[in-house]
């Protein structure tokens, strides 16, 4: 392994304090949950999305304007029935979770299909890093063990606030993948690459306007999109390509669908390449587009601060 800087997690004596004791409640739960067959914990999930919809709140609020704004092509109706969709997808992604980081890597198996692990293979086979881009399904917990356990990753990844569930989310993700680079740790995940490592990097959500341009993302022409997709892919010897992971239509597992790496990218651009990378999202996102996180307030920040709020 790399001599990089990388998130370790220790298992610690004040985890039996008070204050974790709930979190002790729903990890337990969760973990005895995700031995049930696998179709229970499906429809439970559906269950408990309708639940969190019936609930509603603001979560609820962000994606009926989300995809309201994203596919003003359907009807009243159609777009309804993606918000009750999404939801019940949310509650399902809880359940991934666990099945993420507890099922053995025979039970992991059993459940995916790769497509497209050739495009990376080779590019790997040429020595090159890799920047693999993904985005922000519900089931990524899962896939993302699932990837791991195809081709092991190093991720990008942003800590839990909670050390005890930091450390069940940590030894989940880590378990199938080699290490894990902190957010807030560039230079890390810059070396990552340099080391020729395969690094996994979310590009499809709102990080603010200090670290973002503003280019079009489905219907929103100013939308803030992050450069630190740039930064990266601007490494020596790095190759750029998606990774387009979703649950299949029928229910009986997970397609992993690696494509060919982005030509000419970066292309010297930044406008054009981020605007290109946000298309490649929006693809990514129609394959399944009940399956996304929609509850997320991707247009959040606005060009300039004295523009209306876009969410109520």
């Amino acid at each position: 392994m790399s001599k990089n800087k990388v998130l370790q997690t220790k298992f610690k004596a004040r985890f039996f304090l008070p204050k974790y004791w709930l979190t002790w409640v729903g990890v337990i739960t969760l973990y005895s949950i995700s031995w049930l067959p696998y179709k229970l914990q499906l429809a439970m999930g559906r269950m408990l999305g309708r639940l969190m919809m019936k609930i509603g709140g603001s979560r609820l609020t962000v994606a009926q304007k989300n995809i309201d704004v994203c596919f003003p092509q359907l009807s009243k109706a159609e777009r309804q029935t993606m918000v009750q969709q999404n939801f019940e997808n949310t509650g399902i992604g809880l359940f991934e979770t666990g099945m993420g980081w507890w099922w053995p890597d025979w039970r992991i198996a059993r459940k995916i299909e790769v497509s497209g692990l050739e495009h990376l293979e080779q590019v790997k086979a040429q020595d090159h890093g890799v920047l693999l881009l993904t985005i922000h399904f519900l089931c990524l917990e899962f896939v993302g063990r699932a990837t791991g356990h195809v081709h092991p990753l190093v991720a990008f990844y942003r800590p839990n606030h909670n050390q005890l569930m930091e450390y069940f989310q940590h030894r989940g993700r880590a378990r199938s993948n080699k290490y894990m680079v902190d957010k807030s740790n560039v230079k890390g995940m810059i070396k990552a690459l340099r080391d020729k490592e395969t690094c996994v990097y979310l590009p499809d959500q709102d990080y603010g306007r200090k670290r973002s341009i503003f280019v079009p993302f489905f219907n929103v022409k100013e939308t803030a999109s992050t450069i630190g997709t740039m930064v990266f892919a601007k490494g020596k010897n790095v190759k750029t390509m998606m990774l387009v992971p979703r649950r299949k239509p029928d229910n009986s597992g997970y397609l992993l669908e690696f494509l060919p790496a982005l030509d000419n990218f970066p292309s010297g651009d930044d406008e054009q390449d981020i605007l290109r990378v946000n298309q490649a999202v929006e693809q990514a996102i129609l394959k399944q587009p009940e399956q996304y996180m929609w509850l997320h307030r991707r247009f959040k920040t606005r060009p300039n601060k004295s523009d209306p709020k876009f969410y109520d």
